[in-house]
Formats: structure tokens, sequence, C-alpha cells
């Protein structure tokens, strides 16, 4: 099995990168990204991409894993600030994905809806149950947007029409390519901040740690996966 992995930036992808240097990575940049293939066992193929920030950085980076890269899997890791039900630290698996920024309000449609298609995209249920056995604090349905979200009204309003208990930047648009391609997918996040006027401060304060708790929780999933194959 093919295990794809879409990873923001390099404060989320060198922690994740020094996980892998046990495993002997090979090191190599496609479409301007950072990435690395390594072998995690016999069973089990694991190629990292750090994408970059943001949604377009994210779906274009998932699809070449889907597409160059032929994997099975596609998981993502990264932060997210708390919107409801969960606090600084947990650790969060996405049951559903929705992007809050998709905005066809002014022709008449809700906030997020894709008229005649999906907008509100389920994880794999077998991902999700291995999730559960890791160390996972809360799951729950994630929110996306293309913005670094700051503001406690917008966090007010987002929580009230979608219901979502995290807001990050890339996690619905790596839903909706895996979505389209029919690729299983599931999103891992540590939340940073609350999504309000300290979000920047508390936000760098842990970004700037490095934190090697998430990549943890990759290399317990990953074991989770070689376990039932």
């Amino acid at each position: 099995m093919k295990i794809g992995f879409v990873i923001a930036d390099n404060y989320e992808f060198d922690p994740f990168k020094k996980f892998a240097g046990e495993f002997n990575p090979t090191e190599f940049t496609a479409l301007k990204n950072n990435c690395i293939k390594f072998n995690f066992n016999e069973k089990i193929e694991v190629v990292a991409a750090e994408c970059g920030i943001g949604k377009v950085n994210a779906a274009l980076a998932t699809l070449w894993l889907i597409e160059e890269e032929k994997v099975d899997i596609i998981l993502n890791v990264g932060l997210s600030g708390a919107i409801q039900n969960v606090q600084k630290g947990f650790i969060v698996a996405g049951e559903e994905y929705i992007e809050c920024d998709f905005d066809l309000t002014a022709i008449g449609y809700d906030l997020g809806v894709k008229p005649q298609d999906v907008y509100l995209y389920k994880a794999d249920e077998k991902l999700i149950e291995k999730a559960k056995e890791c160390s996972v604090d809360y799951t729950g349905r994630l929110g996306t947007g293309d913005i670094f979200l700051a503001d406690s009204a917008l966090k007010a309003k987002y929580r009230d029409t979608f219901g979502i208990c995290s807001f990050d930047m890339e996690t619905g648009a790596i839903a909706a390519v895996c979505h389209k391609a029919d690729i299983p997918f599931l999103a891992i996040r540590k939340i940073s901040d609350d999504c309000d006027e300290n979000a920047v401060e508390n936000y760098k304060e842990l970004n700037d740690k490095k934190e090697v708790h998430l990549s943890e929780v990759a290399r317990e999933l990953i074991e989770k996966i070689s376990e039932s194959m």
C-alpha cells in the first residue's frame, strides 16, 4: 500500500521529515514542493509533500500524489484553530469537511453550497476507526477557508452555520479532490489557537516549536493501517 501525506508548511513538515529519517527516506522536489519518500515497513510506502499553505496548494499536491505517485490513501496533518468542543493542544480527526468560504449567497444559495455538487465531504470510515485507536482527543466536522481565522464574529458565524469543531486552510480542498478521485482520506489536526483576536500570537507560539506530536500520531495511524493489512 502507498500512503500520501499532504502537509502545508515547513513548521509541520520538518517534524514529519525528522520522523521519516528513521527509514532512510529519499528527498526530491515535485511541482516546486519539497517531498520525501520512504518504506515504513514491507507493507507500506509513504510519500509526503510540503504543499504550501491554502486550498489551491493543497488541492494541487493531492492531485499530484494521486495521479503521479498512485497513492492508495491520502492523509493530512497540520495545525487548526478551535471553533467549539475542542481546546488548544487537542488532536482532532476530521469525520467531515466543508469549505466555509465557498460563497454563492449573492445568487440565492446557502453559504458553502456548491450547486449540483457535493460540498460536505466525508472521511473514510475505516480510517476514522483507525484514528480512534490512536492518540486522538476528538472527532468532528472540520471547516476550511483561505483565511487565517482570527475574528470572533466570523468564528461564531461558521460555528452556527456549519457546526464545525475547528478551522484550517487545507482540509476541505484535499477532501474535495479525494472525493472526485474516490481516494480514502483523513485529516489529523492539532489545535493551536482559538480563532479569535489572540489567534496569531497563540498560533505562532505553537508553530515555532515545530512539535513532534503530530508526527507521533501519524506514526500510530500508519501502524494501525499496517496491522489491518
